[in-house]
């Protein structure tokens, strides 16, 4: 509608000039009625053509900017995605190189292997790594990582293995406190700590004090660590304490494991 409007008052103001023209007024009091009368067409023609312009101008130059947008939208995905991949790649290279240099500390043999699932169950504490018996692996055999003792393999299929961790309440390792040498056996807990069995009252054990594995369980190398004390209880009666461990492996973040292939000889977890 704006539109026919708009080519209705360019048609009357056409004819009026062309009567004016013919008629050819020289009056000047004619020529002001004239103006008097056209002017206000003029103006409206003149905005309108003015209006319709600046849309189509303004129309054609958002496509333009959302196009631009959108391809910007797309190198900004891309960028993000290569950041994302980038970052990745560096922590992975931060973690295999904690775990090449841990692994320069070992005097045993050592497999390298990445974490492909875990156990969804809340009352088994099991990760499957992605080695098994065409690499080597056996049953018994431990499991470490640059922060300590992860776990043990209980289950070994041709190309992957199912690992037993150490907050398990089936698994068992010999432990000593590393500043006074007292000895005991670190068992796992469902609260994802672990407990210091079998510590006599007369040993000294105080609240960050650092465990380590002894060695005489024939399964773990010694020295390794295993966890800090984070509580310690002294009862009136009875000949042991009570003593809570922190592991010192976060195993919600495991990601890479090394397995110890060779040990005086191979236990499962929990057996004496």
């Amino acid at each position: 509608m704006m539109v026919v409007g708009m080519f209705v008052l360019i048609a009357v103001n056409t004819i009026v000039l062309s009567v004016n023209k013919k008629n050819n007024y020289t009056s000047s009091d004619s020529g002001r009625v004239v103006i008097y009368f056209i002017a206000p067409f003029q103006e409206v023609v003149n905005r309108s053509i003015r209006f319709v312009r600046g849309i189509w101008t303004h129309y054609f130059f958002l496509v333009s900017v959302a196009k631009e947008n959108d391809n910007l939208k797309q190198v900004l995905r891309n960028a993000v995605g290569k950041n994302n991949i980038c970052n990745e790649i560096e922590l992975s290279n931060l973690r295999l190189r904690a775990l090449l240099n841990f692994q320069k500390t070992m005097t045993s043999p050592v497999l390298s292997a990445e974490v492909i699932g875990k156990d969804p169950s809340p009352w088994f504490k099991t990760i499957i790594i992605d080695k098994g018996k065409a690499d080597g692996i056996k049953k018994g055999l431990p499991v470490v990582v640059p922060e300590g003792i992860a776990g043990q393999v209980t289950d070994v299929s041709y190309h992957f293995s199912k690992v037993l961790l150490i907050i398990d309440q089936n698994n068992a390792v010999d432990a000593l406190v590393q500043r006074t040498r007292a000895r005991g056996i670190i068992t796992g807990e469902s609260s994802g700590r672990c407990t210091f069995k079998y510590v006599l009252r007369k040993h000294d054990i105080k609240v960050g004090d650092t465990l380590i594995s002894s060695g005489l369980d024939g399964v773990f190398p010694k020295g390794i660590r295993v966890g800090s004390v984070s509580e310690v209880v002294r009862r009136n009666s009875g000949i042991f304490q009570d003593v809570t461990v922190i592991p010192c492996v976060d195993f919600e973040k495991l990601e890479e494991v090394l397995v110890v292939l060779n040990t005086p000889k191979h236990k499962l977890a929990g057996e004496r």
